[in-house]
């Protein structure tokens, strides 16, 4: 802390201007609090994130420990003056101004605004003067006007050496929007703190980062940052001999923003207050949030107990905090309601013939294993899956500790005969993916990074590295990951949510469904579509990078390329066909037949869950539809009488065995019971494996220990989890030697090998995994003589647009393209530019053949180009 004030005080002064109720001090105006003041945050995430630093309300009760005020954060990712999206009826679950009593409002906005440029400044000032008279005007209190602080946004980090874009257009608007801030301020008489001066000193005063994506500050940079703002708002702290135990008093500050977030930021909000709160939210939920609002007084107390050098007990006592409803089933006869065990239900199987099922773990020899929900196997052959024991949601007081686990067989029979703990104490991870030298795993709202930075198996690093992802339904939170063939991960979230990401290109919204796309290398994140899903639970590409998205309320399922073009918000896509007919409903996870240990005759095959109605695995005939697929449906793969089990994710491993997760319960649906219901089940979970007994399994390759030419021979291996593994392993091998090695591959392949343009297409991939932009090559594979070469190479030039030069030129020639499905390709990358000549160029894929999908595509397109025209 010490070493914090000491880089704190060599920073160029705050300037700051008159507050209406201030009092001077040192010749400048600074902020009066009063005891039991009622402080309340609002803004995008830099206030978001802050809840979870708690170094300036550490030190802000450190210096006011007698005046015991109250600290409420709502902070919400990419949130603007006056755009803040939630979902339905977020303003009956008690978290206005009027609610929290606000004496002192401390807001934060103009970053999210900033990307409006020049052109948004006079709009930005007409919205801020009507934010602070609004503001300044209420009586949140009841009582008195509040005291308004605005704060800038912090500067742009420039993280260049970290391959990220340059600061310096962000930094330009950023200081645009900071002096109108100032501007504002002045005239308005309120105070103002400026931190985008002081934040980019700050950022070239050391060598460690502050930020992690340039935008959103590290705890470090929090930390240094906290007693710059101390100061910018009371003033030089003269306190001296403070016996205050700081560690102390940031545990229970962080204890008490932790209890908050669940209450602010609560899971399966449109049960708890939205649309679905009847007949069943309306029983539980009054009682759990009386409870959690009195649990967070009490962490209040202790808050100014420890502030005022008071010892409180290590066990913080919520006896006196109310009780749970009681909460009956509505299951007619509870009786019918029977756990199956393992070897019960495999009995209830049926495969095809020759197919035979094994369970690979459960929760009998492995306890841990409650209510898996997505998995994925590393580089060395091991099983990772998140676990759900804390479903449906947190109850106020039983701390969460929802699990990532990984299992091996070490013996080679089929069964996992090894556990580890990987991390613990999550809530509700939905969704999970390897990648980047640790996991990326879903915690609603956010998605976080996981590492193990010690070796020792566990991890010990947490970042939250995306922010905004809305929580009104856990159904329909983000799930099924997986990365695309050039490096991107996608992950999506069902109706019902209106989510808003906060990033260094601006920010990104959708409502009501989308799938996303995320760039870790660039940290680009887009809404990859913006459909109205029910609750999209499935996503998978093929061997040639054509992507394909389950629907799995509704049983939809769709051609991802046709419609997957860029959009701006708030619009969402018209309907689309599907490529199969609905057989049963609700799906959860798909997976194409890319295995030598099956039969020839499904190799290709569309593998789909269901876990209602049908207890199963179906199984479909894909086949070429002129620019598109469809597909016919075959003999299911597997199917159960036992109405626990619950397939919900599927994946080839690398034996060439199919794994099934089984989510296994009695009760699933948030409409049909009670989220409390006493028969859901949270101590149960299976993992399946589905062999053909006519074939030997698949040598697991070595791809962990594997030398990167020896990995980029992997490239040919026939099956796509393999290639997707090694595409992943090669991401955090060192850039330069791969891309050195790469090319040293592609010289020596063979052109005659029938496999000849797929490696090529690998070798495309892997440049976009590095983010090293190879322009020859892209076009040499924009004329690849394989359509399905072209098509893939034509997506990786709509991704790679920003640094091509002559892009709408090459895509042209693709609009022109002989092949269906390059045109449909090019005339849906056309849809992310900003210049009449796309549009211009659409049209001419009109002189082609059509069909539904390029129809479809073509039309998405020129709506979305001519409302930018219109607009401009």
């Amino acid at each position: 802390m010490k070493k914090s004030l000491q880089i704190a005080l060599c920073i160029i002064s705050v300037t700051i201007f008159a507050a209406a109720h201030g009092h001077a001090q040192e010749g400048q105006q600074h902020l009066e609090v009063k005891p039991h003041d009622r402080i309340v945050l609002i803004g995008n995430t830099f206030f978001e994130r802050m809840q979870d630093a708690g170094y300036f309300e550490t030190l802000l009760h450190s210096r006011f420990p007698e005046k015991e005020l109250v600290v409420r954060n709502l902070g919400w990712s990419a949130d603007e003056l006056t755009l803040r999206p939630r979902s339905k009826d977020f303003q009956d679950h008690g978290h206005n101004l009027e609610d929290h009593k606000a004496d002192v409002i401390i807001a934060c906005f103009g970053f999210n605004e900033s990307f409006a440029g020049k052109s948004g400044i006079p709009k930005f000032e007409a919205d801020l003067k009507k934010f602070i008279d609004t503001t300044l005007q209420a009586k949140y209190n009841g009582k008195s006007h509040p005291q308004l602080v605005l704060f800038s946004p912090i500067a742009n980090e420039d993280l260049k050496r970290h391959g990220l874009t340059d600061c310096k257009e962000n930094n330009q608007r950023i200081k645009l929007y900071t002096d109108s801030m100032q501007k504002m301020a002045k005239e308005k008489n309120v105070l103002f703190i400026d931190l985008f001066t002081p934040s980019k000193k700050l950022m070239k005063s050391g060598d460690q980062d502050f930020t992690f994506n340039g935008i959103h500050l590290t705890d470090y940079g929090y930390q240094q940052l906290a007693p710059i703002i101390d100061e910018a708002l009371f003033g030089t702290n003269n306190k001296t001999g403070s016996t205050v135990d700081m560690k102390k008093l940031r545990a229970e500050v962080l204890e008490k923003n932790r209890q908050f977030w669940y209450d602010y930021r609560a899971v399966n909000g449109y049960y708890i207050y939205g649309g679905r709160k009847k007949p069943f939210g309306v029983v539980n939920f009054p009682a759990e949030f009386a409870k959690l609002r009195k649990m967070i007084e009490n962490r209040d107390k202790r808050i100014w107990a420890v502030a005022q050098g008071k010892t409180v007990p290590h066990k913080i006592d919520d006896s006196q905090t109310g009780e749970f409803a009681d909460i009956k089933t509505n299951v007619k006869d509870p009786s019918s309601i029977r756990i199956t065990s393992p070897q019960e239900s495999q009995k209830k199987f049926e495969l095809p013939e020759g197919f035979e099922i094994n369970l690979f773990a459960s929760e009998v020899d492995f306890p841990e294993l409650k209510n898996p929900v997505q998995f994925t196997f590393d580089s060395q052959g091991r099983l990772w899956v998140c676990t759900m024991e804390s479903y449906p949601q947190y109850l106020p007081g039983k701390d969460v500790d929802d699990k990532v686990l990984i299992f091996e067989d070490t013996n080679g029979d089929g069964r996992a005969d090894k556990q580890t703990i990987f991390a613990d104490g999550l809530h509700l991870p939905t969704g999970i993916e390897l990648g980047d030298g640790g996991a990326y795993v879903a915690q609603q709202p956010n998605l976080v990074f996981l590492k193990d930075t010690d070796g020792d198996g566990y991890a010990d690093h947490k970042e939250i590295v995306l922010h905004g992802f809305d929580s009104a339904d856990s159904h329909h939170a983000i799930s099924a990951f997986t990365w695309g063939p050039g490096g991107d991960l996608y992950f999506q979230e069902g109706t019902f949510h209106h989510t808003q990401v906060e990033t260094p290109y601006g920010p990104r919204r959708v409502k009501n469904a989308g799938v996303f796309r995320y760039e870790p290398r660039t940290e680009k994140f887009d809404i990859f579509i913006s459909y109205s899903y029910a609750n999209p639970w499935g996503h998978v590409f093929d061997r040639w990078g054509q992507n394909f998205v389950a629907d799995a309320s509704g049983g939809a399922n769709y051609f991802g390329t046709a419609y997957s073009g860029d959009l701006d918000y708030p619009r969402k896509h018209a309907g689309m066909k599907h490529f199969l007919k609905k057989q049963w409903r609700p799906t959860a996870g798909c997976e194409f037949v890319s295995s030598r240990q099956f039969p020839e005759e499904m190799q290709g095959n569309y593998l789909l869950n269901n876990c209602i109605g049908f207890h199963g695995v179906l199984q479909y005939k894909m086949k070429e539809d002129g620019s598109g697929f469809a597909a016919d449906p075959v003999e299911p793969l597997v199917k159960s009488t036992d109405t626990n089990f619950r397939p919900v994710d599927l994946q080839f491993g690398p034996d060439g065995a199919l794994y099934l997760i089984d989510w296994f319960n009695p009760l699933v649906g948030h409409m049909q019971h009670s989220i409390r219901d006493p028969n859901r089940d949270a101590q149960h979970g299976r993992i399946w494996r589905v062999t053909y007994s006519k074939k030997p399994l698949l040598k697991d390759p070595e791809i962990a220990k594997a030398s990167i030419p020896e990995l980029l021979d992997l490239l040919k291996t026939y099956e796509d989890r393999v290639r997707y593994r090694v595409r992943r392993e090669l991401r955090i091998r060192d850039t330069q030697e791969v891309t050195s090695a790469v090319n040293k591959w592609v010289a020596t392949l063979d052109p005659k090998d029938k496999d000849y343009q797929h490696h090529l297409l690998e070798a495309l991939w892997v440049h976009q995994n590095l983010d090293v932009v190879d322009v020859q090559f892209l076009k040499k594979m924009l004329r690849s003589p394989e359509p399905r070469a072209r098509a893939a190479a034509t997506r990786v030039l709509c991704y790679w647009r920003d640094r091509v030069n002559g892009s709408l030129e090459l895509l042209r020639a693709q609009v022109n393209d002989e092949h269906p499905r390059v045109r449909l390709e090019a005339i849906r990358a056309l849809s992310f530019y900003h210049d009449p000549q796309a549009l211009d160029i659409a049209v001419e894929s009109l002189i082609h053949p059509q069909d539904y999908y390029l129809e479809y595509t073509l039309k998405e397109t020129m709506d979305t180009l001519e409302k930018r025209m219109s607009n401009k």
